[in-house]
């Protein structure tokens, strides 16, 4: 009873590992959507949902897509951008696949996430070619970050302080001169806007999160565990904070302009 016990605890943990930070920053990031579209919605009425959505629609939809081919998934009806129905749905892919195959159930997971971390991946190419300095730092960043041996304080302030710089540098005064950081500015709030994750998005992340965790524990019951987790967790946490961390902050600053254009024009209104 002890061993089943202390199995379903390390099975736990080692699931927490691996898709922890994902969950925490997509709870953070569908804080920041929410009160952001509020705020735009309560500005520009459901006009402001169209015009960001012309872009993070398509990219939330085709992430579901792309993802759902990666793991085996049958694509069976997709539409990328269409008026918010009553259930306020802007865009759908329906996709099917064999309930006995274990790689296509955990795949489930990452159909369901696939919106954050196909945003994220837009946004950074999106600065290769429109802000590469800011790129180049971010990349530095990561590359510090992932020779990390330990989190103690001195390395998680030294990622507060590298990213609190990279903030600092994307929206630095020659930044605002170059016309093309105003297409990055705009295309990285649509995305943004979008990235978060639907009740829909987060019920099919959460059959293949069942299922992984089935296999994990599956592994520990057969100690397999110290060879599935034999690479470095820390790097790999390390990694996917820091590509998470861009949606964290174009989100956070989408939210801020929102709730300045929201308190602008209730002013102008009551005046």
């Amino acid at each position: 009873m002890n061993f089943l016990i202390e199995v379903f605890i390390r099975t736990f943990i080692e699931t927490f590992y691996l898709v922890g930070v994902i969950i925490f920053i997509g709870v953070i990031l569908g804080i920041l959507r929410t009160y952001s579209m509020r705020n735009f919605q309560r500005s520009f009425g459901d006009t402001a949902v169209m015009v960001t959505g012309f872009i993070g629609v398509p990219v939330h939809e085709l992430s579901h897509a792309i993802f759902a081919i990666l793991f085996g998934h049958r694509v069976t009806d997709i539409k990328l951008l269409q008026k918010p129905d009553e259930n306020g749905t802007m865009g759908y892919v329906n996709h099917s696949y064999n309930e006995f195959s274990i790689y296509q159930q955990i795949g489930n997971f990452f159909i369901g996430i696939a919106p954050i971390l196909g945003g994220v991946i837009c946004i950074i190419t999106l600065m290769y070619f429109i802000i590469p300095e800011s790129y180049n730092q971010f990349i530095n960043i990561l590359v510090n970050n992932f020779h990390a041996v330990t989190l103690d304080k001195s390395v998680i302030k030294g990622m507060i302080i590298s990213y609190k710089g990279l903030i600092k540098t994307i929206f630095s005064f020659k930044n605002f001169q170059n016309p093309y950081f105003y297409i990055f500015l705009f295309v990285s709030i649509s995305i943004s806007s979008h990235i978060s994750l639907s009740s829909a998005d987060i019920k099919g992340a959460y059959r293949g999160l069942v299922t992984l965790f089935s296999v994990l524990l599956l592994i520990n019951i057969f100690g397999l565990s110290k060879y599935f987790m034999a690479f470095n967790i820390l790097k790999y946490n390390m990694l996917i904070t820091g590509f998470l961390i861009i949606a964290v902050i174009l989100s956070t600053v989408t939210f801020l302009i929102s709730l300045i254009v929201s308190i602008l024009i209730k002013r102008n209104r009551i005046y």
